[in-house]
């Protein structure tokens, strides 16, 4: 299917067979044991099992013992797997996995881990508070580094980009035209010492002053690729600028009716395109996707670069997309006043938002026009219908009416609404950041996020009930322990939520969130309480949708920019439209898709973690011209060195203890930060009046300081 192969299957039951022995009891096991238990007789199956043993270790599910005995992960009671993430100060934080507390690392017990590391963690308690000694690295992540070029004594040297890279390396190639201030992509050859490294330059990004080469290195160090193959550009010759007669044999023609698409201003790739009438017994809802895997196909080029990017990445306000321009700019987006190729998801929908009927089938449409959400949200909001929009203003306003009902259901069953802002970085066009906005959600945005996830839930569903292998986009239940700590945590700071009926459920999530809407802390604390649940991922195992309050869900509708939607397309054609459910398609699809979706959720979290750094970068290359100028925040967390503010623009900067006038003690118990002379304090939730002090867009670090007479 891909270059990249799927795990074969006896290699997945041998892991499955390995992990049920060890859970038997917690006793440490040999390699023979474990050999003797799975009935293996050759060399080769031994050298098999020591290889899965080693994988295990490397996942962090099983541990090895001094003894090289082997149990399980869980019954190492201090012992903790996860990630490395070092502080700009040295110390470091193991980032678990499953969802447990942060643990704190000093600087003399990482023992050589570096950032990014999964590492083996020993737990202990010292004074009263846990922390943690790195054991051993299970797994290097670091294989990759950007740096700036610096010429010493002829000879020359990198820069690394991330300070909190505390290691050195030694390039061992140069190329010709290579000078100081060239931003450089170098390969880890090979490890030399603790900390020492040998690297390759592989690339020449660009040179330190060139226009957007601040977004371009972080793309690179996450690993996003900006090129696309040689074998790419050579199938794009063939990629057609319209469809033909031929491409619609099969297909619905939709494009007589009314369907259009609402986006942003700026949008290009646009693969959602919808249409509704409504009858006396109901509402008929289209949800058009562009066809994207009638163009990019299994085993060709195209497929493989979209399943290496895994997704589009949104940095600033660059695109670094999945797919080639010639596709997701023109041949599959659904631009207007031109055929396209769709697969149509077209649900009955009763006055009570419940999907009574539906069908999904391969389509040809015709969008008459692209909408924004500016207008739309005209329309909606305020009555008023900009010029163009006259023909479509009274069926914009029945998809509200639907919208709304949709919503209703939704909250009924348990949706959870975070209502989390989100800031938009405004660039010159030099790629300087001129401003910082807040992204706005009106009801243009939420009417198509309703239209979307209905459509999304119906695929899903249908696929679900004919026991098929398939793609789901999951949200697991949150710890009990996160939201018991979450709600004593309201306590300190003093805030009163009626605990009666709250729990684990989706609706338990409602009720609290209900509860904080009277506070003027409410976004901090729904960050808060978001941050304590866990992250939606793509998985073949089907838990539900927590969030969403949805037993099945999947993506669907944005084939153009996610990989996972462009499979889910490639199943429908598979088992709906090619009628292709035989022993060994689905066998395929067992293991294919269990690849797919932990890929997918891998270069998923790297595009969010680029877009995280971008922002930073460039929120603190804003703050670098407003030095000096004061603006009022809401403190967002206090910490034992100080606190962050957060600007009504979202831009957020540290208070250092050591900028406030007197001595302040950090009291957990009050999480605030308290004045020797217990007449100040500072915490969560308080209104301040903040100083530029400091802001540098390389370190991506922004300072702040009280201007007088704002604490409590």
């Amino acid at each position: 299917m891909v270059k990249k192969v799927v795990n074969i299957m006896g290699k997945m039951y041998m892991k499955d067979n390995i992990i049920a022995y060890l859970e038997q009891d917690s006793k440490a096991k040999s390699l023979i044991e474990i050999n003797d238990y799975l009935s293996l007789r050759s060399s080769e199956d031994l050298s098999n099992l020591q290889k899965e043993l080693e994988e295990l270790v490397k996942a962090g599910i099983v541990h090895e013992t001094k003894k090289c005995k082997y149990l399980l992960m869980k019954d190492c009671a201090s012992l903790h797997t996860g990630r490395i993430d070092v502080a700009k100060n040295g110390y470091a934080f193991l980032i678990q996995e499953n969802g447990e507390e942060d643990i704190f690392i000093s600087r003399d017990n990482l023992n050589g881990a570096i950032e990014d590391d999964v590492a083996l963690v020993d737990v202990f308690t010292r004074n009263g508070k846990i922390e943690g000694k790195v054991i051993k690295v299970l797994d290097r992540k670091l294989n990759r580094v950007i740096g700036e070029i610096l010429y010493v004594n002829d000879k020359a040297t990198i820069i690394l980009d991330d300070k909190k890279l505390d290691i050195e390396i030694k390039l061992e190639n140069h190329f010709a035209n290579l000078v100081d201030g060239h931003k450089v992509l170098v390969e880890l050859t090979r490890q030399i010492g603790d900390k020492k490294f040998v690297g390759l330059i592989i690339k020449i990004i660009g040179h330190k002053n060139d226009p957007d080469i601040d977004i371009l290195s972080i793309a690179y160090k996450h690993g996003i690729e900006l090129e696309f193959s040689d074998e790419v550009k050579e199938e794009l010759k063939n990629i057609p600028e319209s469809i033909s007669e031929k491409d619609k044999n099969g297909r619905v023609d939709l494009t007589n009716e009314m369907i259009f698409t609402i986006d942003g201003a700026d949008t290009k790739d646009i693969d959602d395109a919808i249409s509704l009438k409504k009858t006396p017994e109901y509402y008929e809802l289209g949800v058009h996707i562009a066809d994207v895997t009638y163009y990019v196909r299994p085993n060709t080029a195209l497929y493989y670069d979209a399943y290496k990017r895994g997704t589009s990445s949104y940095l600033a306000d660059r695109v670094l997309p999945m797919l080639p321009h010639e596709l997701s700019n023109g041949i599959c987006s659904l631009n207007p006043e031109v055929e396209r190729l769709a697969i149509s998801c077209v649900m009955k929908i009763d006055y009570n938002g419940i999907i009574t009927d539906y069908d999904i089938f391969p389509s040809v449409i015709k969008s008459q026009k692209k909408m924004t959400y500016k207008c739309v949200n005209n329309i909606i909001m305020n009555g008023i219908v900009p010029e163009g929009y006259e023909p479509y203003k009274d069926t914009i306003l029945l998809m509200q009416e639907l919208a709304e009902i949709l919503r209703k259901r939704k909250i009924q069953k348990g949706y959870i609404e975070f209502d989390i802002p989100e800031a938009k970085i405004v660039q010159d066009e030099k790629g300087k950041c001129v401003d910082v906005v807040k992204r706005e959600q009106l009801a243009g945005e939420k009417l198509i996020e309703d239209f979307m996830i209905a459509a999304n839930e119906t695929v899903a569903t249908h696929i679900y009930n004919m026991s098929l292998p398939f793609i789901y986009r999951v949200h697991g239940m949150p710890k009990p322990e996160k939201i018991t700590d979450f709600l004593n945590m309201l306590k300190l700071l003093n805030i009163k939520v009626n605990t009666k009926g709250i729990d684990t459920s989706s609706k338990g999530m409602q009720k609290i969130l209900n509860e904080l809407k009277c506070h003027k802390e409410a976004p901090i604390l729904s960050s808060m309480l978001l941050r304590s649940m866990q992250k939606a991922v793509y998985s073949t195992d089907n838990i539900g949708h927590f969030g969403l309050a949805l037993k099945n869900y999947t993506h669907f509708t944005s084939p153009i920019r996610r990989f996972p939607d462009t499979t889910v397309h490639q199943l429908l054609r598979t088992y709906l439209f090619n009628k292709q459910i035989d022993n060994d398609t689905i066998d395929f699809y067992q293991n294919y898709l269990l690849e797919v979706s932990e890929y997918s959720s891998e270069r998923e979290q790297a595009a969010v973690e680029a877009e995280r750094e971008v922002t930073d970068m460039k929120m603190a290359e804003y703050m670098e011209s407003h030095i000096g100028e004061e603006y009022n925040g809401i403190i967002t967390t206090v910490t034992n060195f100080g606190f962050f503010v957060e600007l009504p623009n979202l831009i957020e900067g540290l208070v250092h203890i050591s900028t406030l006038k007197g001595f302040y003690n950090y009291v957990p118990d009050l999480l605030s930060l308290v004045s020797s002379d217990k007449k100040k304090m500072y915490r969560i939730g308080d209104e301040v009046t903040i100083r530029v002090i400091n802001a540098n867009k390389d370190m991506r670090i922004i300072d702040f300081e009280v201007v007088d007479g704002n604490s409590k």
